[in-house]
């Protein structure tokens, strides 16, 4: 690891009067992404802030509505009875990411802004990465691809996101608060990431001295019939091969409203939403969840290893759906 050094704010503004470059400046929350790139040599900051202590860690959860604050730990949340009852969805996406060490340590605003672990991004010895050396190429293109994305990819890249959480939020229209140099500002989360295009390393729109204060979002009683599915190669400690955060609203077996999101299979967090509308005013069974899936993966795109990740983010759909249609609320 390079040397860096390191301040402590107390305040947004003192986190961001400490501002002084993109390249140069690295704000800390848990750490866990932002350390083990740093070691890697793949983030070379001169200054790291630390936003610890800037007292965005509340929980408030009021009739229609919950608030995150950005600083909350990912453990804190996932183990909220409250939370757990009305949106399960969002708890499960806690519960099933990294291990219990790293969720009592990491925060939600820094898991929502993870970087992708591609190994050709988290290592420098391969030059052609253009998220992290823009208009050197992707090796993953024409490389070891089995992890990668089948959905939102481009010639320029293919990097899976890693997150669960921004699945849950992505399907529950959640609200960014945001904090930069021109003030305060709101941003749905369906917003804040881009897909790739010819520009793989903006993977936010945010800039570059902005900070995530919170997270709020709408939450009706049907949020209760959801649940987040993760399939991937071993029971813990893995990153998603397929997942799917699913939410229903349903009047007897027929569904009013459906919320499907994808993880696992796409380069940010994916929102199916016609497949959602395939589903509404149908009989949720067997054969309109396959449906919902057939539509949720039409514009998929595979590529020499992971080709498999289509059918089985389409068993996943079907899989959450039917899953959360059983549960008693």
């Amino acid at each position: 690891m390079r040397p860096f050094a390191y301040e402590r704010a107390t305040s947004p503004e003192a986190a961001l009067a400490a501002f002084n470059d993109e390249r140069a400046t690295a704000f800390l929350a848990g750490g866990t992404t932002l350390i083990d790139l740093m070691k890697l040599d793949v983030m070379r900051p001169e200054r790291v802030v630390d936003i610890s202590g800037l007292g965005a860690d509340g929980i408030e959860i009021g009739d229609g509505r919950v608030r995150l604050g950005a600083s909350v730990r990912m453990a804190d949340a996932e183990t909220h009875p409250d939370l757990r009852r009305r949106v399960p969805m969002l708890t499960d996406s806690l519960a099933l990411a990294a291990s219990t060490q790293i969720r009592h340590m990491a925060s939600l605003g820094g898991n929502v802004l993870q970087r992708t672990r591609c190994p050709y991004f988290r290592d420098v010895s391969w030059a052609a990465c253009n998220k992290r050396n823009p208009g050197s190429g992707c090796a993953a293109l024409d490389g070891f691809n089995r992890s990668h994305a089948v959905l939102g990819t481009s010639e320029a890249c293919i990097a899976t996101y890693p997150g669960d959480f921004g699945q849950a939020l992505i399907a529950m229209d959640a609200i960014v608060e945001v904090v930069g140099s021109d003030g305060r500002r709101q941003v749905p989360f369906a917003d804040l990431h881009v897909p790739p295009g010819r520009t793989p390393h903006v993977e936010t729109t945010l800039r570059p001295d902005d900070l995530i204060l919170g997270f709020e979002m709408p939450v009706e009683p049907w949020h209760r019939r959801s649940l987040y599915l993760k399939i991937r190669d071993r029971k813990s400690y893995e990153f998603a091969l397929a997942s799917a955060a699913v939410a229903l609203d349903l009047d007897g077996s027929t569904v009013r409203q459906a919320r499907i999101a994808l993880g696992g299979l796409a380069t940010a967090p994916w929102r199916a939403r016609e497949a959602e509308q395939a589903l509404v005013g149908r009989t949720l069974d067997e054969a309109s969840c396959q449906l919902a899936a057939e539509v949720a993966l039409a514009d998929a795109h595979k590529y020499r290893h992971n080709a498999f990740k289509v059918e089985l983010g389409r068993q996943a759909i079907v899989r959450a759906l039917l899953q959360a249609a059983a549960m008693e609320v």
